[in-house]
């Protein structure tokens, strides 16, 4: 499998921005689609974004559309999730992810790597 290790979290105003990284290591990224999920205190993991293995197809949740966008650099195996227009409820631990099973970008399922999580805080 492939590891994973995010970065790139912090603590952010309301309508600042964040960019996390997800490096990977052990495999080369170009395999797998990649995804990012994100974790609130108390509430279910809830799948952000996705995008495929050359990176021309993209998903994003309806409450990230638009103010957030992922991408891949398949050189450096690294993914971003650049998050822009922050709200308090975008507060979460953000976990990359990876998929082998080159599911469709929409798809939640099929990843089976995760990274650590880095922690996203926006105060307002």
């Amino acid at each position: 499998q492939v590891q994973l290790v995010e970065s790139g979290g912090g603590l952010v105003q309301a309508g600042g921005s964040l960019r996390l990284s997800c490096a990977a290591s052990g495999r080369t990224l170009s395999l797998y689609r990649m995804g990012w999920f994100r974790q609130a205190p108390g509430k279910e993991r809830e799948f952000a974004s996705s995008i495929s293995t050359g990176g021309f197809s993209t998903y994003y949740s309806d409450s990230v559309k638009g103010r957030f966008t992922i991408s891949r650099d398949n050189t450096k195996n690294t993914v971003y999730l650049q998050m822009n227009s922050l709200k308090p409820e975008d507060t979460a631990v953000y976990y990359c992810a990876a998929d082998p099973n080159l599911y469709s970008t929409w798809n939640r399922n099929g990843f089976n790597s995760w990274g650590q999580g880095t922690q996203v805080t926006v105060s307002s």
